[in-house]
């Protein structure tokens, strides 16, 4: 019972971390930088933009099966400060070591696509280069010293950021 208690005590953490920093970062600061006017090149691909909202969702996705699984799997929060308690090797971390930056970085993709907006697109690249440092120099030392041996043999196998895909079916599980 006091599992179940501690799981929706996570579960509301998890959704306030993911209002306050995924929500300003996909959506507050993208409404900013849209109302500024401050384009850099907008670009004119017409109702081609549209195709945009395909990495939107898949971008969508991501971030929430990597939030279930830090919550309901791992014992903790996408939060740095309240990180997983045990390894996630399972659903979309079987085939990329870092599949919520994946989907941050698709949404912000997607967003460039619907506004035709290179100042997205390199907001995207800005954050997708500011999560990489992340990783390399917090992140992959954290968990090495935190899960030793299985974090290591997971390094050498799964990549950090090109999903490889051997069976979709893996994603689901």
């Amino acid at each position: 019972m006091a599992d179940n208690g501690k799981s929706a005590i996570t579960a509301i953490k998890t959704l306030i971390f993911t209002l306050v920093v995924p929500g300003s970062i996909t959506v507050l600061v993208p409404y900013l930088l849209l109302s500024s006017g401050r384009e850099l090149y907008a670009w004119q691909i017409g109702p081609l933009r549209f195709l945009g909202i395909f990495p939107i969702i898949l971008g969508v996705f991501f971030y929430l099966r990597c939030a279930w699984d830090f919550t309901f799997t791992g014992g903790g929060t996408p939060a740095p400060i309240d990180p997983p308690k045990r390894f996630i090797a399972k659903g979309l971390y079987r085939i990329v070591r870092n599949p919520m930056y994946v989907g941050i970085t698709l949404i912000l993709t997607g967003e460039s696509i619907v506004f035709e907006s290179a100042t997205f697109l390199a907001y995207a690249a800005v954050l997708w280069l500011g999560s990489h440092l992340f990783v390399i120099f917090y992140e992959e030392p954290i968990l090495k010293k935190k899960f030793g041996a299985i974090y290591e043999e997971y390094r050498q196998t799964v990549p950090r950021w090109i999903p490889r895909i051997k069976d979709y079916k893996t994603i689901f599980q």
